[in-house]
């Protein structure tokens, strides 16, 4: 029983091990806040979109517009980001979104708001968040300066994305009852203000860049040609962006499930949901208590062949129970396998061309996304149903498991006599 608890002890020790430094203290308050009013902003959209319309389909327009810059925009992002301040662009988008939030709160509150303003400012704030978002991954490595703690600060910031998605769309439906959308976005637009504060504090030492400036064009040639080049990376980027177009699209399609399959409302949608982020907590808890990132590629074909298998039985899941219990093993696989291909990725790339791989990674991800999406859940699943469409789905996310198994030699060179741990 000692034992037991010295383990657990020492499992914790290694998880909150990112919060030694004073910069990711400070990212951590200031981000999780944030965050919180981002879900409540996303949830107060969606409903707005839907009492404005009453349309299914504008809601889905209007997630693709807001998404559809990471595939154009975040490539390029990649390469201002190993030119300039990390902390500064970060800053620049930061200042950026609360601009749109306060919009979005005085359209709203005045009652002026039309649907094209939403469609604008979804647009606007999918070009902000292709640049925010393979910034704040890079940042990451000047906060946590020693790289055997980088895991602990991406379990963390995954943990911290997945408790704000469960509290945040909460707070948001208690605002949304009591004083409607525009308030929401007031309250998201004053959240923001507590990650500015918190990067304005934070003390860096400044980054040195010796290399010449060179046309984007160049700089993005090269970065794309030395990402697809080297097998590990590659093999990663090619997983990712599978993923992203046959897996992720079942949250799409978790609306028509809990109705039309299972025979529930708008609370067994809730249930499923907060299966998929209590899972994934798990899995982000679960990557924190390791000691390097040394043979995690080996978890990747192993959690993304748990996210597989848990969609696969879920589309054939009539039981509440069963479902809640396959959805809480997909958000752990899903997170496992993306917080490892992040782990690994941000420990094996040179700190030059970072900026251009995690955006690549970026554009793999969220930019392949709406296509995913638009392929799923509005081409497939129109045609032959929710359930065959998510069985389908979750027969290639195994297959995608069983091929990255298979390059699991590319990184065994990096560390050719190492177990993992």
């Amino acid at each position: 029983m000692k034992d037991f608890i010295e383990k657990r002890r020492n499992g914790l020790k290694l998880l909150f091990r990112a919060f030694s430094y004073r910069n990711y203290r400070l990212y951590f308050a200031g981000h999780g806040i944030s965050l919180l009013g981002t879900w409540m902003q996303r949830v107060a959209v969606n409903w707005l979109v839907y009492r404005l319309t009453g349309s299914v389909a504008i809601l889905g327009m209007v997630a693709f517009v807001s998404q559809i810059s990471n595939f154009v925009v975040s490539p390029f992002a990649g390469v201002m980001i190993d030119r300039i301040s990390r902390r500064r662009v970060i800053l620049v988008t930061q200042i950026l979104a609360t601009l749109q939030a306060v919009a979005l709160a005085a359209l709203t509150l005045t009652n002026t708001i039309q649907i094209w303003h939403i469609f604008v400012l979804a647009l606007f704030f999918g070009l902000v968040r292709s640049v925010d978002s393979p910034a704040r991954n890079v940042f990451v490595v000047e906060m946590v300066e020693r790289k055997e703690n980088l895991g602990s600060a991406i379990a963390l910031n995954a943990a911290m994305f997945n408790i704000a998605r469960l509290v945040g769309p909460s707070i948001a439906g208690i605002l949304l009852a009591l004083t409607g959308e525009g308030f929401c976005f007031l309250v998201n637009a004053v959240t923001y203000l507590a990650i500015i504060g918190c990067l304005l504090a934070m003390q860096l030492e400044p980054r040195v860049n010796n290399k010449k400036p060179a046309p984007v064009l160049r700089d993005l040639k090269e970065g794309i040609g030395y990402a697809y080049s080297w097998g590990p990376i590659r093999s990663i980027l090619l997983l990712i962006s599978f993923i992203a177009i046959v897996g992720l699209p079942y949250l799409t399609l978790m609306p028509v499930m809990a109705k039309d399959v299972l025979g529930g409302s708008s609370s067994t949608y809730g249930f499923l949901m907060g299966a998929v982020g209590i899972g994934a907590v798990a899995g982000a808890l679960f990557l924190g208590t390791r000691k390097s990132f040394v043979g995690l590629w080996k978890v990747i074909p192993v959690a993304t062949g748990i996210f597989g298998t848990s969609i696969v039985i879920f589309s054939f899941s009539r039981n509440m129970y069963l479902s809640l219990a396959m959805m809480a093993f997909a958000g752990f696989g899903q997170m496992v396998q993306f917080a490892s291909c992040n782990t690994v990725l941000q420990n094996i790339v040179d700190d030059d061309k970072r900026g251009r791989v995690m955006s690549l990674y970026t554009m793999s991800l969220l930019g392949l996304l709406p296509f995913g999406q638009l392929l799923m859940a509005t081409g497939l699943a129109e045609n032959i149903g929710a359930p065959l469409t998510l069985l389908i789905g979750g027969c290639g996310v195994i297959l995608a498991a069983v091929v990255f198994s298979t390059q699991l030699g590319h990184f065994r060179k990096i560390a050719p006599h190492s177990q993992g741990d």
